[in-house]
C-alpha cells in the first residue's frame, strides 16, 4: 500500500454576486436598443416639443432666443400675459415627403408652446420680435419700476 500525501479538493470559490455585474450590463444593452427610441419618439409624439430658448439680460431689456430651425414667420406666435412670455407654433411636414416612403425621421414635427416667466416688468407695448436663420431673437424692454435706479446720497 502507498501513502499519499494528502491535498484539498480544490474549492471552487462561489460568490453570489459574481452574475450580478452581467446581469446589469444586459439590463443596460436592454435600454439601449431600438426599443428606446421607439419610447423616446412615442413620449415626443404625444408631449409635443419644446425648443432651445436662452434668456438673457441686459441694463434696458432681456432677451430671448429660441431654436426654431426650419419653421416660417408665419407659424410662429409671441404673446405676453401676467410676467409670461409664451412662443407657440407648429412644425408641419413638408409636402413633398407626404407622397414619399420614409425610412428615417429624426426631426420632430407638430405643435409646440414654450412658456418663460420673466424676472421683471417688461414694456409690452415696445416689445420687437426678429426671426433670421432659425433663430427667433425677442427684445423685451424693461418697465421704468425694473430698471435699476441710480439713488444719490446728500450730505446735510
Amino acid at each position: 500500500m502507498m501513502l499519499t500525501r494528502f491535498q484539498r479538493p480544490e474549492v471552487a470559490y462561489w460568490s453570489p454576486f459574481r452574475h450580478l455585474s452581467s446581469l446589469r450590463e444586459e439590463i443596460d444593452r436592454l435600454f439601449e436598443s431600438p426599443m428606446m427610441e421607439l419610447t423616446r419618439s412615442s413620449s415626443q409624439f404625444f408631449s409635443g416639443w419644446m425648443p432651445a430658448v436662452d434668456l438673457y439680460e441686459d441694463k434696458d431689456s432681456f432677451h430671448v432666443k429660441a431654436e426654431l430651425p426650419g419653421m416660417k414667420k408665419e407659424g410662429i406666435g409671441v404673446s405676453i400675459h401676467d410676467g409670461v412670455l409664451t412662443i407657440s407654433g407648429e412644425r408641419k411636414l413638408e409636402q413633398q415627403l407626404e407622397k414619399s416612403e420614409v425610412y428615417r425621421s429624426e426631426r420632430v414635427l407638430g405643435r409646440f408652446q414654450r412658456a418663460v416667466t420673466l424676472p421683471a416688468a417688461v414694456n409690452a407695448n415696445a416689445v420687437k420680435a426678429s426671426y433670421q436663420e432659425g433663430i427667433l431673437h425677442i427684445v423685451l424692454p424693461k418697465s421704468e419700476e425694473a430698471k435699476p435706479k441710480q439713488i444719490e446720497v446728500r450730505t446735510n
